[in-house]
């Protein structure tokens, strides 16, 4: 079947984050979550110095950022310009904040990439995930990101009436939210969750598989299109 709604080129604006070389020879966003921390590596040392400041071990934080003295940063890390994270936030490392985004009050995050204007900013757990431009978790919503067999990931769903089904081979996977997806409040996106760009989910959502751009994730089974 045709997975196109499943590419990076239909989910994300590349332009809009400063890790995009990292998404070159790959054709679906999952594939990049073993590059991130090498990645960072390389193109952290590769920033000017002028307009970014190494705080530790591979970590550099954008001099126009906001981060808040009690806010934890393990590296490998980069905090983009103007970017904020807030009091309490726990960034475990292979991190990416983009520029813009917000990192709330106790917000974890590991192995990420926050393109630009991206909102984590209450209580949200964000792991082994790619968030596109101007995507935002409403407060308490969360990444589940290890299946609770312990099996390997698997993206499910379905696209014009054809069911689909693809290993990953990955223990580990959240999420990938297109451009602008809204998450309620209090959602889990259980492993190997995709969600097409301007699409919302309700809160309190348990959302798994694959959500089409342009859609309103109201329940499991009932999914319409925006209008």
């Amino acid at each position: 079947m045709n997975n196109d709604a499943l590419k990076i080129s239909n989910l994300y604006d590349l332009n809009e984050t400063i890790a995009a070389k990292v998404f070159e020879d790959c054709t679906y966003p999952w594939e990049v979550l073993a590059k991130i921390g090498d990645f960072i590596v390389e193109l952290g040392n590769s920033l000017p110095e002028d307009e970014y400041e190494k705080r530790g071990e591979n970590i550099w934080v954008h001099r126009t950022a906001n981060v808040f003295p009690s806010a934890y940063i393990a590296g490998p890390a980069i905090i983009g310009k103007d970017a904020e994270v807030r009091h309490c936030a726990f960034i475990r490392g292979k991190a990416i904040v983009g520029e813009g985004a917000v990192v709330g009050n106790s917000t974890e995050l590991k192995n990420v990439i926050l393109f630009n204007k991206v909102q984590v900013p209450h209580y949200n757990y964000v792991g082994d995930s790619v968030l596109g431009f101007k995507s935002h978790m409403g407060a308490g919503s969360i990444t589940s990101n290890v299946k609770s067999d312990k099996t390997l990931v698997h993206v499910k769903g379905n696209v014009d009436g054809q069911s689909f089904d693809i290993a990953t081979g990955l223990k580990k996977f959240g999420a990938m939210l297109g451009d602008n997806v809204e998450v309620g409040c209090g959602s889990v996106l259980n492993p190997g969750t995709i969600v097409g760009r301007e699409s919302n989910i309700y809160p309190l959502s348990s959302v798994r598989g694959f959500i089409p751009a342009g859609s309103i994730y109201k329940k499991q089974g009932e999914v319409v299109t925006k209008r």
